[in-house]
């Protein structure tokens, strides 16, 4: 964004600080948070500080001493800025994914050779996971967690993480667990879910799949088509427990298939075409099968009785190709239309905007600097610069909604 037309921008941007910063107890600390916003959104190659207080014409110890230094809660702020992205966006889904940094070095926290879909490829990097809301015309950033690889665990890590200021309580632990904590940490703050999605990283999880489960919290997951599930009618042959404590799981006379190998038992025919969303050109359209499976691999989770809830299966398999090309998993009603389960399936797409224009827009994976806490400071940041340009192309559409 060029400097006049921030400077047009310049009531609202001051309105939407001051809300966002209110947290912050020192008048100082809400003015260069403030600026930082400004740092962000204003157009530049580069949105590490140093280029940012070039621009704004300001020593740049001032942003530093603000990100590393200063003792202001970025959780509070963090907590603003996700219940006022609700407002704006009315999601009608939250999605989790995680992004790829990379880097030079290995003194930034986090930072390791690691798998990064940024990338493509094992790379030297930092992993963010995060959690975003989303609907058919707007998404945000709600919550964010730098991820720690093992490799940042042990005595042999201990002067990095010194340098780095890593807190004592955080330690490796796998993606799919502060995924879990970000819904935790927001619905504290009153916001939930309607629906969550998620790629085949964390769908193919049957801890985190649990782990919704026991927040009560209904998803559509990508899976994969090698996942095991016995047939909707598939039935118990252990007599169902009737003593004291927890119920055994039910055994079934029919060993599980995988995913692939039931759709293609029901075949292409036994599928429809659904449009799930009409574009600005062309209706997005595809054929689907949809199937009621219950999943087994190694940890299924039973129902009161002991058996295997149902579970939704919703395959892709365009014409011409010889298997479905993409699977999903919920745990949404069975009298769901097939419309709309198809469309919360094919709702992750825009979390991939939202990275795209974190990064090239607003400078999420430019930060230089080497602090656990300011990593997290910097991220919460660029999503606020990213909910004021949200707010900017939707909210006079959401007003006029009301």
């Amino acid at each position: 964004m060029r400097a006049g037309e921030l400077a047009l921008w310049r009531g609202r941007l001051e309105e939407f600080a001051a809300e966002v910063f209110a947290p912050l107890a020192r008048r100082d600390q809400r003015a260069k948070g403030g600026l930082y916003l400004r740092g962000l959104l204003l157009e530049g190659r580069r949105k590490s500080m140093q280029p940012m207080a070039e621009r704004l014409g300001v020593d740049h110890q001032r942003l530093q001493q603000f990100m590393t230094s200063s003792t202001w809660p970025v959780e509070d702020v963090r907590a603003r800025l996700a219940r006022r992205a609700v407002r704006a966006v009315r999601p009608e889904v939250w999605a989790v994914d995680d992004t790829g940094f990379p880097k030079d070095g290995k003194a930034s926290p986090g930072v390791a050779r690691q798998y990064s879909g940024t990338l493509g490829k094992v790379g030297n990097c930092q992993i963010g996971v995060s959690v975003h809301a989303l609907s058919g015309t707007a998404s945000c950033p709600l919550s964010w967690r730098l991820f720690l690889p093992g490799s940042w665990d042990g005595p042999e890590a201990a002067a990095r993480r010194e340098a780095c200021r890593i807190p004592d309580g955080e330690h490796h632990r796998p993606k799919w667990q502060p995924a879990l904590d970000m819904p935790d940490e927001l619905a504290a703050t009153g916001l939930r879910p309607a629906v969550l999605v998620a790629d085949t990283a964390y769908g193919a999880n049957a801890d985190f799949r649990h782990g919704l489960e026991d927040r009560h919290l209904a998803y559509v997951l990508q899976a994969k088509g090698e996942m095991t599930a016995h047939r909707e009618d598939a039935e118990p042959h252990r007599p169902l427990y009737g003593g004291l404590g927890p119920r055994p799981l039910a055994r079934y006379r029919t060993r599980p298939l995988p995913l692939r190998e039931h759709v293609l038992a029901a075949g292409r025919g036994a599928g429809r075409s659904v449009t799930w969303r009409k574009g600005s050109r062309a209706a997005m359209s595809a054929h689907f099968v949809l199937l009621r499976v219950r999943l087994a691999g190694r940890r299924p989770k039973p129902a009161a009785d002991g058996t295997i809830p149902l579970t939704w299966l919703i395959a892709q398999w365009p014409e011409g190709e010889a298997e479905p090309v993409k699977y999903w998993i919920s745990n949404l009603p069975d009298d769901i239309p097939a419309r709309d389960l198809v469309r919360l399936a094919k709702s992750r797409w825009r979390i991939e905007h939202d990275y795209r224009e974190l990064k090239t827009r607003l400078g999420l994976d430019h930060f230089e600097g080497r602090s656990w806490t300011g990593w997290h400071r910097h991220v919460t940041l660029v999503s606020a610069a990213h909910l004021f340009l949200t707010e900017q192309r939707t909210l006079p559409k959401a007003l006029s909604r009301a």
